[in-house]
């Protein structure tokens, strides 16, 4: 289309879409060139041309690239494909929380660095020792919220404090709270055939033509919500001109202003859902422990643990992010 670049939004929003198609198309193209490198391999052991971990090695490959392409498909809800505003808060206990809260945010702005994502600190709030009370990152990225969304709750610490002069093990408490990036590129569709239109006299001043011509339109639109099934109608008038086109026009333009503030709605509503589901900071509300002095960092909703404190610590949390999504990913798409 020659015209194509003479309306940016949509011009952008058509182009992530040919990025999303692409981005899955070279993800099947690369799974397929590691089967193929896999089973090439096998028929090489066979001949005794590579030793068994040659073929090890390519088995390896291919299945990370599988679970990968699996773990994408996990993420299909609409807002998963979006940016993620990130909080950290420190919990009671002073400055050893507080030291807590900035390990988290060192761990999640090493995690987004590690994978590419653009992070910005919207704010933050130094605390009174060390450490901070509170933060929050803005993340952007593909399916940054997808994949963080694992990260929403409580975390707690359990090391041999550096703050105590006795050398006592402390626990400590901090909250993540993971909320969507909210963007403008919500896509307003209006159905044609839910369409109605009126025409009719436009009354008052204006002249002779305003009375006698109809250049007045009413709009009727049957609308459903398509998050409740509550269908009503939406009935707009609009006398702005004394061109009948001109006057549609504006009407349809309010009329994807509504639907578009319905969907605003909707997701200041779903996000208002996760606020009221915030998890008190305190004992037995957990969904990770960090325990520092048995090298052990457990995730209590997966039961998935690993050994390996400084990896994670360093942002290696793919794995704790995989076991989430696997097990409870599926679920959420039939909430």
């Amino acid at each position: 289309m020659p015209d194509f670049w003479e309306h940016p939004k949509e011009a952008q929003a058509q182009m992530k879409k040919i990025k999303d198609i692409k981005a899955w198309i070279d993800g099947y193209h690369e799974v397929e060139n590691l089967v193929d490198e896999l089973q090439l391999a096998f028929d090489f052991f066979k001949e005794e041309l590579v030793t068994e971990e040659d073929v090890d090695r390519h088995y390896a490959s291919a299945i990370n690239a599988i679970e990968a392409l699996e773990l994408r498909n996990m993420l299909r809800r609409e807002e998963d494909k979006l940016g993620v505003v990130l909080k950290i808060n420190s919990g009671a206990g002073g400055t050893e929380s507080q030291d807590w809260a900035q390990m988290l945010m060192r761990m999640y702005l090493r995690y987004c660095e590690r994978h590419g994502y653009k992070t910005s600190i919207a704010n933050l709030l130094e605390g009174d020792e060390a450490g901070i009370k509170s933060c929050t990152i803005n993340v952007e990225g593909d399916f940054a919220y997808g994949y963080l969304k694992s990260e929403n709750g409580v975390h707690r610490l359990v090391r041999v404090s550096p703050y105590n002069a006795q050398g006592k093990r402390m626990t400590s408490f901090a909250s993540v709270f993971v909320t969507p990036l909210v963007d403008d590129t919500i896509e307003v569709k209006v159905e044609p055939a839910l369409l109605s239109w009126d025409t009719f006299r436009s009354g008052g001043a204006g002249g002779q033509n305003v009375n006698k011509v109809e250049s007045g339109v009413r709009l009727r639109y049957q609308f459903t919500d398509p998050y409740t099934g509550e269908k009503e109608e939406i009935l707009i008038e609009n006398t702005e001109t004394r061109d009948q086109p001109k006057n549609k026009e504006n009407a349809l333009r309010h009329l994807r202003s509504i639907l578009y503030e319905k969907e605003m709605q909707h997701r200041l509503e779903e996000q208002a859902k996760v606020e009221a589901g915030k998890l008190k900071i305190e004992w037995g509300s957990q969904i990770r422990s960090y325990v520092f002095d048995d090298r052990r960092v457990k995730d209590h909703r997966t039961g998935y643990q690993t050994s390996d404190v400084n990896a994670v610590m360093d942002g290696d949390l793919d794995a704790f992010i995989k076991a989430y999504l696997m097990e409870f990913a599926a679920t959420e798409e039939t909430k």
